[in-house]
Formats: C-alpha cells, sequence, structure tokens
C-alpha cells in the first residue's frame, strides 16, 4: 500500500523517465499513445482520466492510481466524480476494486491536501 501519493506520483514519473532514457523509443510511443489516448474527442479528457483511473483500480495498479488521480483533478474532475468512478470499479473488480478504490481515495485526499 502506498503512504504518499504525491511522491507516488513524481516516482513513476521519474522511473519512466528513466526507461526513457534507456528505450526511447518505446517511452516516445508510450507517450504518444497517452497523448492521443487522452485527448478531449467525443469523451472529453477528464472522462477519459476518470476511465483509466477505473482502470487502474480494477487490475491493482498502485501507480496508476497516483498518476490518474492526479492527471483526473488536473482534467477538472471533482471529488464526486472520482468516488462514483470508484464505485463503478468495485462493481466490475469486486473486493480487491474495494481495497484499491480506498487507495484511490487517499490519494485524492493527499492530491487536494497538496493543492490547498
Amino acid at each position: 500500500m502506498i503512504s504518499d501519493y504525491p511522491d507516488c506520483y513524481e516516482h513513476v514519473n521519474e522511473m519512466m523517465s528513466r526507461f526513457g532514457a534507456e528505450s526511447p523509443g518505446v517511452m516516445g510511443g508510450f507517450a504518444q499513445l497517452h497523448k492521443a489516448a487522452v485527448a478531449d474527442g467525443a469523451l472529453s479528457g477528464k472522462v477519459k482520466e476518470l476511465i483509466a483511473l477505473a482502470i487502474g483500480i480494477t487490475v491493482r495498479c498502485d501507480g496508476c492510481i497516483a498518476f490518474h488521480v492526479h492527471d483526473a483533478l488536473k482534467a477538472g474532475a471533482t471529488r464526486a466524480e472520482i468516488a462514483e468512478t470508484v464505485g463503478v470499479s468495485v462493481m466490475m473488480g469486486g473486493g480487491p476494486s474495494v481495497v484499491y478504490g480506498c487507495q484511490a481515495l487517499e490519494a485524492l485526499e493527499e492530491f487536494e491536501a497538496q493543492t490547498a
């Protein structure tokens, strides 16, 4: 369990940057994919970040939770929208998603405190 989601976010960014130095083609491609996937289209970037968060919860990825809570907030997601995203994740992922969903809410609180 992550103890500091803002630190986790920074750590994941640093790890991806280091991996990018080792494998620039892969990370460059991933960066382009990420940018295109969350760009506004039929769905807003905010909705896409909430979808990514839901997937991160259901696949039990701590770094994904940190990253997509951060980016969902940056895209304008509200606390209520993130909480509902956790609820959908629990429906789809069962008991383990309850635990990881609670972690997502903890991440939300930490990022909110960081910007307060």
